[in-house]
């Protein structure tokens, strides 16, 4: 009896280091803004965090108005919207960084970070969407993205807690933004 409890015990600890591990893993994941700095996931600890891979050239590109709008709406309340483009979807992010960043400030007023150009899919996805895949794999085997403006919503303990298709508008997400704030 006393080995089973104890061994419930061992068990249930070890998961919970498991959990806080993978919590701490996103913190830990490189990343390079739009105008090349190196920063970490950790710059974004205990905010929610709103993911995703963006392209100036694509049907979903006005999504970055909604996108703004939420960012401004709930930032004093901890809340970020990261934007991280990306040509692998019909080659509809195809211009340089600084390309990238004058269209989003020109067009959408964009004011939430924007990132280096990265690949969400394949053998040089990026290890942050790599890991976010690995969390919400979004009903494929492989968790592969199927196009630009997939969204996903990170807790302020770092957990991944949603991940949206292209077609779900920013102001669909604001009642699961609410209630993680």
């Amino acid at each position: 009896m006393i080995k089973t409890v104890l061994l419930a015990t061992v068990l249930s600890a070890s998961s919970l280091y498991a959990e806080a591990s993978d919590v701490a893993e996103i913190y830990g994941i490189g990343i390079t803004t739009i105008d090349g700095r190196k920063t970490s996931m950790d710059t974004y600890r205990d905010k929610v965090i709103l993911i995703v891979n963006v392209a100036s050239e694509c049907g979903f590109t006005p999504q970055y108005d909604g996108l703004e709008r939420l960012f401004q709406k709930y930032k004093d309340k901890g809340f970020m919207v990261l934007g991280f483009p990306c040509n692998q979807f019909g080659a509809q992010e195809p211009g340089s960084e600084q390309d990238i960043l004058n269209f989003c400030r020109l067009n959408y007023g964009v004011t939430f970070p924007l990132f280096a150009k990265i690949e969400v899919n394949g053998e040089n996805a990026h290890p942050l969407f790599r890991y976010l895949k690995k969390k919400q794999p979004g009903g494929s085997p492989d968790g592969a993205i199927k196009w630009n403006f997939t969204k996903f919503l990170v807790d302020k303990d770092g957990t991944v807690v949603q991940r949206y298709p292209s077609a779900t508008s920013p102001e669909e997400l604001t009642e699961d933004i609410e209630q993680l704030l």
